[in-house]
């Protein structure tokens, strides 16, 4: 039985093709979404499946979903597979709906076993249905195009329809966008209306034959839109263009603005100077407005944005610089990965429910639904039960430690690091007291070696500098005691006590976060064993409870409602919008890398954040 991929190439299988079908089988390049943090977190080791994990989708030919895709993020995946090139396929693991995707050409748990089953079968897709005489096309609406108008020499100027830029008096020119885009102008400038003109000049002469020129290098003539060949700038009528500058009628109006300031040769605009392009703007005029930089130099700043599937940040996390040359002057921060516990459901599924909402976390927030429950019950577990779970607790803070660790050496292209830290994160997330006590040597020896590393210590010294934060361990790098396990019973039995840094930086982070490895290793070896919380047998069908647990990247809280039965609320505080207040001062006046770094050492957890 053949079959056929949902995204196979055109064309008859010919025995050529059928050998490169093969080929491209053995050879799968996954593109991972939201991000390979959750995709780890779900317990996937794509190297043991036989996938290469790729950073671009023009170079992958596999869309791997890894867990539920929050409806927010369904455009960005569809742009993704759009970019793919044929033949490509998507495989679903755990995801459920997956929005204005085609459907998954193979599906399967969010497991390794899962991975492996479904790579088995995208093998043999790729094998027999790579190419075919017949292919389904596939459009994603984010990318579809409308036609919006700008100022060739202020791009910030936006409008639904033809007009002259407010401050140069130019004629907009169109341009293509993304359907929606410009819904919302924000920082557009509006556009005045294009005049009407009885001129019989030869330019009008040429409007009238829809002749086009550069406002740039009027010497280029097209009798059809598009792009100058001399410096790439769209084309405009040539009527248009007339009104451009200090010559043909109208030019003193057009240009009134900006008349009286002069340019570096001393010139005005309108002047025709020998040597000098005509019509042409100074860069007084070209940056007239513009905001001053720190070094004093008058720059235009552009916006780009990041993410939200960009390689060494969070999965789901957006990012939009304001870009001062190459060093950041503002940035802004949105969490796509939301999904909040909805109200009415019952209480003995409330953690399940609150793991699978937080998959970077789901042992802690299961232990937090837990006590919450207990709390509103009046109950308390056996203090041999609440070590063991703390111990829980404390691997998971091993293994996200680990996960952080691989992305942040993948980010900053440390090859071995990634590899390392990766393979003892899969090993250790789902083992028992008695396995981390037998690795916990090699281990430690692994975090020696991390923090000894030159390289890393050049890299992030002095790099985003936190003086204080609101808990976690990028407040315990900072030097303070802020840690919720300090006033836990459970710890208090273990002998905890909490362990600080003295340096506040992306360095101090990472330090930070290798000695809490080595104490969560210290802390299940004292439980002695691991046991997950489960919700107690009596809850009540009224009440209130709250609970606070220190989850590998700061305190989370769950204040919570039960009435007739069922929950009526569920609120949940986690560390990630105390961290994202963090951002813009972290990021401000420094390079966008160091941005990137500095911002990537938060460990920024967005799924448990209410959008």
């Amino acid at each position: 039985m053949t079959v056929q991929l949902s995204g196979a190439r055109e064309g008859a299988a010919t025995g050529l093709r059928r050998l490169i079908a093969r080929a491209m089988a053995r050879d799968l390049r996954a593109f991972i979404v939201p991000g390979a943090d959750i995709a780890r977190a779900g317990g996937l080791d794509l190297a043991a499946a036989g996938l290469r994990e790729v950073d671009t989708p023009r170079h992958a030919n596999l869309l791997l979903i890894a867990g539920p895709l929050p409806p927010s993020l369904w455009d960005s995946a569809s742009v993704i597979y759009a970019q793919m090139p044929r033949p490509r396929a998507i495989l679903a693991l755990g995801a459920g709906d997956i929005g204005a995707l085609p459907a998954a050409d193979a599906t399967g748990p969010l497991s390794q076993s899962g991975l492996v089953e479904g790579v088995t079968t995208l093998r043999l897709a790729f094998t027999d249905g790579a190419f075919g005489a017949r292919i389904d096309d596939f459009e994603a609406a984010a990318l579809s195009t409308q036609i919006e108008y700008t100022c060739p020499m202020h791009p910030e100027v936006v409008s639904d329809k033809p007009g002259k830029c407010p401050k140069c008096g130019m004629f907009l020119v169109e341009r293509e966008t993304a359907a929606g885009r410009h819904a919302d102008h924000g920082r557009s400038e509006t556009a005045q209306p294009a005049p009407s003109s009885d001129d019989d000049s030869s330019h009008d002469r040429l409007a009238a034959e829809r002749a086009y020129t550069c406002p740039m290098h009027p010497e280029v003539i097209s009798d059809q839109p598009g792009s100058c060949p001399k410096c790439g700038m769209d084309l405009i009528p040539a009527d248009a263009h007339e009104g451009h500058g200090g010559h043909g009628s109208g030019g003193g109006q057009h240009h009134h603005e900006h008349s009286g300031h002069a340019s570096h040769s001393g010139h005005r605009s309108g002047e025709t100077i020998p040597g000098i392009e005509p019509h042409f703007m100074s860069m007084v005029e070209l940056t007239e407005g513009k905001p001053v930089s720190p070094d004093g130099l008058i720059m235009e700043w552009i916006t780009v944005p990041f993410g939200p599937f960009f390689p060494g940040l969070p999965g789901g996390l957006v990012l939009e610089f304001t870009l001062d040359g190459d060093s950041v002057a503002d940035t802004r921060i949105q969490g796509n990965g939301a999904m909040p516990v909805p109200p009415g459901s019952a209480p003995v599924s409330l953690p399940d429910r609150l793991a699978a909402s937080c998959p970077l976390a789901p042992v802690a927030m299961r232990e937090l639904a837990c006590r919450a429950l207990e709390s509103a019950a009046l109950a308390a577990p056996a203090p041999a039960i609440a070590t063991a779970r703390a111990a829980a607790v404390e691997r998971e803070r091993i293994a996200s430690h680990l996960n952080w660790l691989t992305g942040f050496a993948h980010q900053t292209g440390l090859t071995w690091l990634e590899r390392r830290a990766a393979a003892m994160h899969h090993r250790l997330r789902d083992a028992g007291a008695d396995e981390i006590g037998r690795d916990a040597a090699a281990v430690c020896a692994f975090l020696r070696r991390v923090r000894a590393t030159p390289l890393l210590a050049l890299k992030l010294k002095g790099i985003g500098k936190l003086d204080s934060a609101q808990g976690g361990p990028a407040a315990r790098a900072a030097g303070l005691v802020e840690d919720a396990r300090c006033d836990d019973p459970a710890y208090a039995e273990l002998g905890f006590s909490a362990v600080v840094g003295d340096g506040g930086d992306a360095l101090a982070r990472l330090q930070q976060r290798c000695v809490e490895i080595e104490q969560s290793l210290d802390l299940i070896a004292r439980a002695g064993t691991i046991a997950l919380p489960y919700p107690p047998d009596d809850i009540p069908s009224d009440g209130h409870g709250m609970a606070t647990v220190e989850t590998p990247r700061g305190p989370a809280t769950l204040h919570l409602m039960l009435k007739d039965s069922v929950v009526e609320t569920a609120r949940l505080t986690t560390p990630f919008a105390a961290l994202a207040e963090r951002v813009p001062a972290m990021g401000a006046q420094v390079e966008l890398a160091d941005a990137l770094v500095a911002i990537g050492s938060l460990d920024l957890d967005l799924w448990g954040a209410a959008q």
